[in-house]
């Protein structure tokens, strides 16, 4: 009963985000564990649910699972419009982006009746997730991003 009093109290005079990161960090372990196990015994079905869990709990570089959803949408889009490719380091500035890749990329639907301000919302909603300051990986898709709201901005006006 003291040993439940002693620990009771300790736990009480720690802080809460320390108590919140020391559990984000023990299921994490944890669920890497269970998924490595899982992976051993050949059931490799079980360990996408704990794998995706885990990213949930551990946040890179202040993405969350959602927006590393949503950022590779955006890289799907790009790659299926010929727009990027990894490997290409040295491609060429010169753009021939249509205005429909441009309302694609920006998730807009043309036939809406759009304002620059809905445009603008659209474009930093996605620039918060890729701006090159967030991940310097990034450079390229903000450039695409930077250039389809200049194109549709234009078809707008």
């Amino acid at each position: 009963m003291t040993i439940l009093y002693f620990f009771l109290r300790f736990f009480a005079s720690i802080n809460s985000k320390k108590i919140s990161k020391s559990l984000r960090i023990l299921l994490f372990i944890g669920l890497i564990i269970f998924a490595v196990l899982f992976a051993i015994a050949g059931k490799f079905l079980l360990t996408l649910p704990l794998t995706i869990a885990s990213l949930a709990l551990l946040k890179l570089k202040g993405l969350s699972l959602f927006q590393l959803i949503s950022l590779y949408r955006l890289i799907q889009t790009l790659r299926n419009t010929g727009r990027f490719s990894f490997n290409n380091k040295n491609s060429s500035n010169v753009s021939s982006m249509t205005t429909l890749e441009a309302y694609k990329i920006l998730n807009l639907e043309p036939s809406e009746n759009l304002t620059k301000e809905m445009v603008n919302k659209a474009y930093v909603n996605i620039q918060k997730k890729i701006h090159p300051d967030i991940s310097p990986e990034t450079a390229r898709l903000s450039a695409i991003v930077n250039e389809a709201k200049e194109v549709v901005l234009k078809d707008l006006s």
